[in-house]
């Protein structure tokens, strides 16, 4: 119980970055601790050794769901009053930053989600799919998608969907 504890506060770092590029400066704080509390709790009903980073990952996801349904707003508006990066960097670099920043808001929440946990956390496919509880197969287009979208988006093109709607 000793070692579950320590690998659930080591992956305290990761949960951290992962709220704050999901859904920004605000609200990251809370989400982290809401799944802390949530896996301390539910760390004696964990009824396998697995992945302790994809669990408290599908947790946070659940929590971030969660949120959303509850506050009925859209997630995808990119908040100019929203605290920068704190990089040291070249003034081009911190445009760059924050134009990245902006584009990651423009995405779709699915297709953000599996992009940062992809990108930022690493995770192979498998660990998304089971951390998302989605299929393979969905996790690679909605990468894909999320991709090329992220290159039009930085590029300054308009992003057009090779997908048509059938009626």
């Amino acid at each position: 119980m000793q070692d579950a504890r320590a690998q659930l506060l080591a992956c305290i770092p990761r949960l951290r970055r992962y709220a704050r590029a999901l859904v920004g400066g605000m609200g990251a704080d809370d989400l982290v601790q809401d799944t802390i509390e949530r896996g301390l709790v539910k760390l004696p009903l964990r009824p396998f050794s697995g992945n302790m980073r994809a669990w408290l990952f599908s947790i946070m996801h659940n929590l971030h769901i969660d949120q959303i349904r509850k506050a009925r707003l859209p997630t995808e508006v990119f908040d100019d009053d929203a605290p920068a990066l704190s990089v040291a960097a070249a003034q081009t670099d911190g445009l760059e930053i924050r134009d990245l920043e902006s584009s990651l808001r423009l995405l779709p929440t699915e297709q953000r989600e599996v992009l940062l946990l992809v990108a930022l956390e690493e995770m192979t496919y498998d660990e998304v799919a089971a951390t998302l509880q989605i299929p393979l197969g969905t996790v690679m287009s909605r990468l894909s998608r999320a991709r090329e979208k992220m290159r039009a988006l930085m590029d300054g093109r308009t992003v057009v969907s090779p997908l048509k709607v059938v009626k």
